[in-house]
């Protein structure tokens, strides 16, 4: 046999025999003398350990026991770490060394990698000081500090699209639950809005922007923007809407077609005019946007982007040319310049508009079939 492998053999018998002597040295010790194994010093191992794995693990940390209780890095630091998503616990305990938070991180892995509790380091914020134990820092990173989330809800939107935006913006609330808290319309929704029985919150989810809680719940998040539509449309615009002839739920849904039809926000009173005067005579609302949402509705998507004569025939209630009268329900949020618009049109004897060819998104306006049509583009 090579004595450079002889030697090899040699030092590896030597290895084996040390760690067989320091278990037995181990066992000897806690029977006679009582001395703390390492599940009672340090808990239980992590079930995928193998037992070489264990054993080994056991040795270091048992005999550096005394150090996983001081301070793990300088005691005067203190430091927000941000664990990207999918960072692997290396990449954390290297964050840490490289900052000063972490001396020993071999102790450190060794002891995480013992416990498993680098399988419980997730994304997110965490706060750290120097002056942490080992344990303490350990116990530390398993539990991220979640930031409260902005979220900013635009005028003419549905709610499933508010959903959606809720979802991207949210780490705790998916759109499934919140659609799910809209539908359930429970007690804690006191509401003054006077839904018909069949009415939905469609509609009354003010648009704003709002902070989410890491600890807010679907229902909570939308009693939020309940509260705010109440605070928001106050007993004087009520008022005024109600000497238009409007209850407050036909107001908002006809507030509903103004947001999606209008371009140009001076022009909502206006366009909430011609809507007026129209269901003053009997006359259809013939409501571009009334037939988007009902035919999108029934193809499960937000919005149905380009009509055609065939989508102008589409049976459902919401469709406002083929059924007179305002729809059975708002078709989006309103802001509150769309309701006030509603509460105080312009004063008119218009009954059209078409969008002008310019591009501009204004509208050509008109009293007359005749002055409409002259009004369409080349």
């Amino acid at each position: 046999m090579p004595r450079a492998l002889r030697a090899c053999l040699v030092v590896s018998i030597l290895i084996v025999i040390a760690v067989i002597i320091c278990l037995a040295v181990w066992f000897v010790g806690t029977l006679v003398f009582g001395l703390p194994t390492a599940r009672d010093s340090l808990g239980s191992p992590a079930p995928d350990l193998s037992q070489p794995q264990e054993v080994a693990l056991s040795i270091y940390l048992m005999l550096s026991r005394t150090q996983l209780d001081q301070p793990a890095g300088d005691p005067q630091m203190v430091w927000t770490i941000e664990v990207e998503p999918g960072a692997s616990a290396q990449s954390v305990i290297d964050q840490l060394t490289t900052i000063g938070l972490l001396n020993k991180p071999m102790l450190f892995r060794s002891y995480i990698r013992y416990l498993g509790l680098d399988r419980g380091i997730e994304a997110g914020l965490y706060d750290l000081e120097g002056s942490m134990s080992v344990r303490e820092m350990a116990a530390a990173l398993q539990s991220a500090r979640v930031e409260a989330q902005i979220l900013t809800i635009p005028e003419g939107w549905r709610i499933e699209e508010i959903a959606e935006r809720i979802e991207s913006s949210s780490q705790s609330l998916s759109s499934m639950e919140f659609i799910e808290a809209v539908s359930s319309r429970t007690e804690r929704f006191s509401l003054s809005f006077d839904l018909p029985p069949d009415g939905t919150l469609e509609g009354f989810l003010f648009p704003d922007t709002y902070v989410i809680e890491p600890e807010m719940m679907p229902d909570d998040l939308v009693l939020l923007m309940l509260t705010n539509f109440e605070l928001r449309v106050d007993d004087s615009l009520r008022q005024a809407i109600s000497e238009q002839g409007l209850t407050l739920y036909e107001a908002v849904t006809l507030a509903s077609i103004v947001e999606r039809e209008a371009v140009v926000p001076e022009e909502r009173p206006r366009i909430a005019a011609v809507f007026l005067n129209r269901l003053t005579i009997g006359m259809n609302l013939d409501a571009d946007p009334t037939v988007q949402y009902a035919v999108a509705s029934s193809r499960r998507t937000d919005w149905w982007p380009q009509l055609s004569l065939e989508d102008l025939q589409f049976d459902s209630p919401y469709n406002t040319y083929r059924y007179p009268g305002l729809p059975p329900g708002p078709i989006a949020s309103p802001g509150l310049e769309s309701l006030k618009a509603v509460a105080y049109p312009q004063t008119t004897s218009e009954y059209y508009f078409r969008a002008l060819c310019d591009g501009s998104g204004r509208h050509a306006f008109a009293e007359t079939f005749e002055e409409h049509q002259l009004n369409s583009c080349p």
